[in-house]
């Protein structure tokens, strides 16, 4: 039987000024979960970038359920949730009026998900509340409850647990080893570690 691989790479190549991160690169990514990890600017951050096409390849081929990035950007963007933790695009809106944005923008958006994402990140209380007025933490906790909900194909998370209290890491990581048998979605979590407790579909190591 062949494998099916939901997210592949090809020759990618991409460099910022002075430094190359990614040289003839290839790689491939099945549905769950799986780990990116490596040290400060080994290129955790702009790989998601890639992945999400909010950076283009400087070579290569970058392909999700058989679209291609370079052929059909629109399509390839779709299937695909990513939100920069340090964003200040949406500080003027509402968690709530954020929130209510996915289902234009997503085919599989799961509203029972997105109640159970803000109850289990206890989000209740700061849904009506300016993105602005936010903890870094409650933040980050309004881009994982819209990733698990939007139902996108492809979740990509750059240090998910970071600033989250500790019941919120916890149910983190149950929404994680739910996610690592899901057959359709997979999930990419940056970090500098393999985070603990959560099985993986794969591992990708990123030298520093």
């Amino acid at each position: 039987m062949t494998e099916h691989f939901l997210w592949r790479a090809d020759g990618l190549g991409f460099s910022w000024p002075g430094c190359t991160l990614f040289q003839n690169w290839s790689q491939r990514i099945r549905a769950g979960v799986t780990a990116v990890y490596g040290d400060e600017s080994s290129g955790k951050s702009t790989l998601l970038q890639l992945m999400a096409g909010a950076l283009a390849p400087q070579a290569g081929r970058l392909e999700l359920n058989g679209v291609s990035l370079d052929q059909n950007a629109r399509r390839y963007q779709e299937q695909v949730y990513w939100m920069d933790p340090r964003t200040e695009a949406h500080d003027q809106q509402s968690a709530r009026n954020y929130l209510q944005t996915l289902p234009a923008l997503y085919a599989g958006f799961a509203p029972q998900t997105l109640d159970h994402m803000v109850q289990g990140l206890s989000l209740t209380d700061f849904l009506d509340k300016p993105l602005y007025m936010l903890s870094t933490g409650s933040k980050r906790k309004v881009w994982l409850a819209a990733g698990f909900a939007s139902g996108a194909p492809l979740v990509l998370m750059n240090k998910p647990f970071a600033a989250l209290d500790k019941p919120s890491i916890a149910f983190l990581r149950e929404c994680l080893q739910e996610a690592s048998v899901h057959p359709s979605r997979a999930w990419v979590l940056a970090d500098y570690e393999r985070p603990e407790g959560v099985p993986l579909a794969g591992s990708i190591a990123l030298p520093g």
